[in-house]
């Protein structure tokens, strides 16, 4: 029978430079490769923790003596569970990797741009004038995959300041690309209990939209049902 503990992925590094499903690549920006760094931390345990109200590890055996699948653990989630969270941990290896060369990278830039720079400040007149860098450019919106329909007052919403018709563009490490018909926020949400989560939303507000930052804390003693207390609808 089949070994019904086994990953459904392979083990070994990715073939090719992708995080979370997402090209890496083109990246150069080091504070782009720490956030997708911090999101694929953040998942993996979120991920843990759905192994953990199972009361199962990477390596619990999910059949029985005889070989049968346990009939007290949803096998079927675990193992996808399990799955997603090899995937994961490959990809850290292989952003691990292209941020150390990033590194590298900007110390030996450093240094050479450095004596550039050095070589510069003689030839500068003092009268010469002196111009600001460019702007960052405004950082790329995900579209929203999600819509918040109600929020209960007193809720952990509430005081993050979510209000019915927020569209949710990123919910922690979950945005458009992996939310997987809002079952990861789900996860997110178990998985971060009693800390703070950072959540994108797109107001309407007059005719324009608000683009907001909100800091919300999962919390099951709030006086209410669930941990968040909204109701939030895929888009």
């Amino acid at each position: 029978m089949e070994n019904l503990h086994a990953p459904t992925v392979p083990s070994g590094p990715t073939s090719s430079r992708t995080t979370n499903g997402t090209q890496i690549n083109g990246i150069t920006s080091f504070a782009q490769l720490q956030a997708k760094k911090d999101n694929i931390e953040a998942e993996i345990r979120a991920l843990s923790s759905v192994l953990d109200s199972h009361g199962v590890d990477m390596n619990t055996s999910l059949i029985t003596p005889d070989g049968f699948p346990r009939a007290d653990l949803d096998v079927a989630q675990i193992r996808t569970t399990r799955a997603r969270i090899i995937y994961l941990r490959n990809d850290y290896k292989t952003l691990m990797t292209v941020i150390e060369k990033h590194i590298h990278e900007h110390f030996a830039n450093l240094a050479a741009n450095g004596a550039t720079e050095e070589a510069t400040r003689t030839s500068v007149p003092t009268n010469a004038s002196i111009t600001s860098p460019p702007s960052q450019p405004a950082q790329i919106l995900g579209p929203p995959f999600a819509k918040v329909n109600s929020v209960v007052a007193g809720s952990p919403a509430e005081s993050a300041g979510l209000k019915a018709g927020d569209e949710i563009r990123n919910f922690g490490y979950v945005n458009h690309t992996n939310h997987d018909g809002l079952r990861r926020v789900g996860e997110c949400v178990q998985g971060n209990e009693g800390r703070d989560v950072l959540v994108k939303v797109s107001r309407p507000s007059g005719g324009r939209r608000q683009e907001l930052q909100l800091t919300l804390k999962p919390k099951r003693d709030w006086g209410g049902r669930g941990l968040l207390g909204c109701h939030i609808l895929p888009l």
